[in-house]
């Protein structure tokens, strides 16, 4: 796209999140790289909803300014962050959307697998230290979980997504806040029953099928995603899953009569 068509399509955003209710005021800041050392962002003290193309500001890798008449939102520090260590983003989005950004200051995890969609496209959505604002605190709270997540909800602060694209940065911002929403519903119905293991392991090769660009955590509930659906098997010990349920060891008596049993069914 030419110069032009970025600063449109970052306005565009920018609209869209000022229309959705995912800002306020001057709130949250958008950017996108063009080059290793090359990027259009957001400028400081400008609604969202009113972001026209000239507005859009050139800087560097270091947050100098290179162009443009108004200066670069001072939370830039933690856009370059996640370039700097993730080479295959090309776009960065912060928000505020309202119910991702109250379950952060409930001190409550968004790391319930409840709808497909969000399954394949972001998985759980941790909660980075909260920081304060255009500090490097901020910045620095996102290095526990950069390298396998493409959205964080900041503490207090609201949420930070990024994607390949613009357009991927932004519907993974709308992902949170609709996860976000279904979540707090059903809490307040009284129930929230996730995805299985067995049903998160279909949904983690579908994606792959998909070929769906980004990073993803996996399984939050079994680290070895795959190996027989969380199935417990630590050389007779006794162990709590990590599905997070208490199971029993198991041995090979019991695996021999699981065995029997299934050998005389087939043979009937």
């Amino acid at each position: 796209m030419t110069a032009y068509e970025i600063k449109k399509q970052i306005c565009e955003v920018g609209h869209k999140l000022y229309d959705r209710g995912f800002v306020a005021a001057n709130d949250g800041n958008i950017s996108v790289k063009v080059s290793d050392n090359e990027f259009y962002c957001t400028p400081t003290g400008v609604s969202k909803g009113d972001l026209t193309p000239d507005m859009i500001i050139r800087i560097d890798g270091k947050g100098n300014k290179l162009e443009g008449k108004l200066n670069p939102s001072s939370e830039i520090k933690m856009h370059l962050r996640v370039y700097q260590e993730r080479p295959d983003v090309n776009a960065v989005v912060h928000a505020h959307p309202p119910v991702a950004t109250a379950f952060t200051v409930a001190g409550v995890e968004l790391d319930q697998y409840i709808l497909p969609e969000a399954v394949l496209t972001i998985g759980n959505v941790p909660t980075c230290e909260y920081g304060t604002p255009s500090t490097m605190e901020i910045p620095d709270s996102l290095a526990p979980f950069i390298q396998k997540h493409d959205a964080f909800l900041l503490k207090n602060h609201g949420a930070l997504t990024v994607g390949n694209t613009l357009q991927k940065a932004q519907f993974t911002m709308e992902e949170v806040e609709f996860n976000a929403v279904i979540c707090k519903h059903a809490r307040e119905l009284g129930n929230v029953e996730e995805i299985p293991c067995e049903q998160l392991e279909k949904l983690m090769e579908l994606r792959k099928k998909m070929q769906i660009p980004g990073r993803h955590p996996g399984c939050k509930k079994c680290k070895n995603l795959g190996t027989e659906n969380c199935r417990c098997k630590h050389n007779g010990e006794s162990h709590t899953c990590t599905c997070g349920k208490d199971a029993k060891p198991v041995d090979g008596d019991l695996v021999a009569e699981i065995t029997k049993r299934v050998m005389a069914a087939l043979n009937k």
